[in-house]
């Protein structure tokens, strides 16, 4: 089974609110945008957004550049069927963004779980050439992982765990750490899951 397959399988097996990784409401995201000093008129991607309702929240915020990428079919029709005449205001892009050619440039990439699913090193260098093709300088990212004691694999597929310094050393010359977030997530189930948050500047 293809990737795509199977996270359309996993998308279509549950609603939003069973995922594990569900947030009724994206606060660290959010709160980490506005300390970022993002603006309405930012182009903003949130990558591998599945059905997470961060775009719902920033519409709502007024924000009207925005650009949602996920490899599962599935999950962006999703999101557009819950959005309704709203979702016409948001560029959806189906595809894997490791090979994806983007329309940016944006300024603000932000990634909640994708990289940690790259567990290949030539993933990881092909989603980086991904991410540095689309962020021009003064550029910014959020970067979400699992933690350093999160968990070792999610939707039975294996994840690296990441420190912030560990994380800042995957995105190697060019992006500064900013700013450093854990987070302990709350699944549906009631299982705990360290995350940590990074941000980065594009210098």
């Amino acid at each position: 089974m293809n990737p795509a397959e199977h996270w359309d399988r996993i998308y279509a097996a549950r609603s939003a609110v069973e995922m594990s990784w569900y947030q009724s409401r994206p606060a660290t995201a959010l709160m980490l945008m506005a300390k970022l000093g993002m603006h309405k008129e930012d182009a903003i991607i949130d990558v591998g957004g599945g059905t997470s309702n961060l775009v719902d929240h920033l519409l709502e915020e007024g924000f009207r550049h925005l650009t949602v990428i996920d490899l599962s079919a599935t999950a962006i029709a999703t999101v557009q069927a819950r959005l309704g005449n709203r979702a016409g205001q948001v560029n959806w892009i189906v595809a894997d963004v490791t090979g994806a050619a983007l329309p940016g440039p944006f300024r603000l990439w932000h990634d909640r779980a994708v990289f940690h699913f790259l567990t290949e090193p030539h993933q990881r260098a092909r989603y980086m050439a991904t991410l540095r093709n689309s962020l021009p300088e003064g550029g910014k990212v959020i970067m979400a992982t699992f933690a350093d004691d999160g968990p070792i694999q999610c939707s039975r597929l294996p994840v690296c765990r990441y420190s912030p310094d560990q994380l800042a050393a995957e995105l190697g010359d060019g992006f500064e750490l900013m700013a450093a977030h854990r987070e302990t997530h709350m699944t549906p189930a009631q299982i705990r899951q360290t995350f940590i948050y990074c941000c980065f500047l594009r210098n």
